[in-house]
Parts: C-alpha cells; structure tokens; sequence
C-alpha cells in the first residue's frame, strides 16, 4: 500500500479524534442553547475554571493564596495534603453545581424574558468575571493535570497496523494518542447519556419546554429556576470533562478558554440545538483541518489549521445556516 495512502489514514484517525475534543466543548454550548435559548459565550471559561479547580483541589492549594498573603503578610500557598483524583473530580463538580445555582440566582433569574443579545451579552461578563476568579484562586501559571489518563502514542496501535505496510520499511504503524482514544470513549458515552436525558426523562422535556417559552413554561408548572440550574450544571460537567481531556492534552493555562472559539464552526456544522450534530460537527472539523493541512499545507505555508474550520463555517453559513441537524425556523408575518 503507498505510503502516502497510509499516512492519509493516520491523519484521518487523528482528525476524528481530535474532533472529538471539540466535540466536548461544543456539547456544553448546545446544551445551554438548547433548554434555554442562551449562548452561553462563558462556556471555554467554564472548562478551565473546572480545571484550574480541579488541579488546585489535587494539589491541595490554598485558594485565594496571592489574596491572602498581600493582605496579611502571611506565606502559605499549600494546606500540606494531595487529594485522590477521582475524589478531587467529585469536589470539582460540586463546585461546578455550586456555581451553577450562583448564576441562576444572582444572574438569570432577574433575565427572564429578556432579549436574547442580552442574555448573550451576561455570559460574556460572566466569561470575563470567572477568568478574573479562577485566577485570583489558583494563580496563572501553567499547571500540569495529572489525573492517571495514559499518555503518548499507543504501542499496541503501531505494532497491530504496522502490517499494512506490507514491508514498505518507511511505515511503522498509525500513531494515535492514548488520551484521544480515552476522550472519544467518554464523548460517546456523554452522547448517549445526554440524548437518552433529553428525549425520555420529564426534565429533558421541561427543558425543551422552557427553550421555547419561558412564559408559556412558567405558566404551566415549570420551574425555571430549577430547569436552569440543571442545566448549567450540566453545562459544568461537560466542562469538566472538557477541561479535564484538553488540560491533560497541553496542560492547564489561561488559553484553554480559547477552546470555544473552536467550537463555534463545529456548532455551525452541526446545529446549535443538535447533542448529536455537536459531535458530527466536531468529527468533520477535526478530520478536515487535517487533511487540509495534510494535503496543502505545505503548499500555502503551514498553519491552515488556524483557520480552515472558520472558512468551512462560513461556507455553511451562506448555503445551510441552521447547520446540519439544526431545526430550521420559519416565521410568517
């Protein structure tokens, strides 16, 4: 088999992977968007503060340590104790809950009913205001998350496609991370939990329902104020996860919030209503940067990953705005 026909393969299972961690972030924008009409702009912020968290938790860091020494004159950083990851994760959702009640409450719940650009417009300040915490907490140097998940290309991988070769001595097997292989496990199994969620439980329903309307919600017995802190939540857990996958990938500092810039062309692609075009949408920005890279890269100078998704974006824009699985919305006046 040629060989540039096998290292095509390689990029392709490498695209897919990839796109699957774009996918993780795209699914918390969907999911606000999706049971409450909001954009939630915060959504990137929302996984590093989980992962500036989680780190600092594991790490036993004292937060507020820079606060708290300028104030005081004081010279503690660490409590003296390392917290177990899975334990620390625990700690770190309910932070992420914690702070899903605290925006209902001190934010969305003065909102309701207001113009869509307004609420956009709060989660940017909401954006800006919990980068400015997380820093105050946990400091703004990089940090290392160490959470047990493998590391590196997977032996196993190179030594069982290595034959595809068939003796070519320039082919050594496809080279696919283990973090990217562990990631696309947990993305399919968000996936399935968060459709099952949304289609057959009353919650998923009322948060379909408050999407809609929030009047016509209220009005026959939906809590809004418990459909959003669950959903928020929610929100926080994919986050999480996301933080947890990309801090692990290229450690945890202050441009992980750029990740959600990268979600916006998978959310083109695939729908901003749509769990299941989150993922599909992903899979084809990853793959296509890629192979675009891979195919012309060299020929325009490199670096057309930084901008090949948001051209393919538009392009959708112009032909297929509501996306791939997007409902297309039609008023009549």
């Amino acid at each position: 088999m040629p060989t540039d026909l096998l290292y095509g393969a390689e990029v392709v299972l490498n695209g897919l992977m990839a796109g699957v961690l774009y996918a993780l972030v795209a699914l918390g924008f969907v999911l606000i968007y999706k049971a409450s009409g909001i954009f939630n702009y915060a959504q990137g912020v929302m996984a590093l503060f989980a992962a500036l968290t989680l780190v600092g938790i594991m790490e036993g860091q004292v937060p507020f340590s820079h606060l708290i020494n300028a104030a005081f004159g004081t010279d503690i950083h660490h409590f003296g104790w390392h917290v177990p990851a899975f334990a620390a994760i625990l700690l770190t959702l309910a932070v992420m809950v914690g702070f899903a009640y605290l925006v209902q409450r001190f934010v969305f719940r003065h909102l309701v009913g207001q113009e869509p650009i307004i609420l956009f417009m709060a989660t940017i300040g909401l954006a800006y205001f919990l980068e400015g915490v997380g820093d105050l907490m946990w400091g703004s140097e990089i940090k290392k998350m160490a959470v047990g998940l493998p590391q590196g290309g997977s032996l196993w991988v190179e030594e069982n496609t290595q034959w595809l070769g068939f003796g070519n001595e320039d082919f050594y097997g496809f080279f696919i991370d283990k973090l990217d292989m562990v990631a696309t496990v947990i993305a399919v199994v968000l996936v399935l939990a968060l459709v099952a969620f949304s289609q057959y439980t009353k919650q998923g329903r009322a948060m379909r329902a408050v999407a809609d309307d929030h009047q016509a919600a209220l009005s026959v017995g939906v809590s809004l104020n418990f459909i959003w802190i669950l959903v928020w939540s929610l929100a926080g857990f994919v986050a999480l996860v996301a933080g947890i996958m990309w801090g692990a990938k290229s450690g945890v500092q202050f441009s992980l919030s750029l990740i959600a810039l990268k979600a916006l062309p998978v959310l083109m692609l695939g729908g901003f209503t749509s769990i299941p075009g989150a993922i599909v949408g992903g899979l084809i920005i990853g793959v296509g940067e890629k192979l675009f890279e891979f195919s012309f890269g060299p020929m325009l100078g490199g670096a057309t990953e930084n901008w090949f998704a948001y051209v393919l974006a538009l392009v959708f824009l112009v032909f297929r705005p509501q996306g791939l699985f997007g409902e297309k919305i039609i008023e009549r006046v």
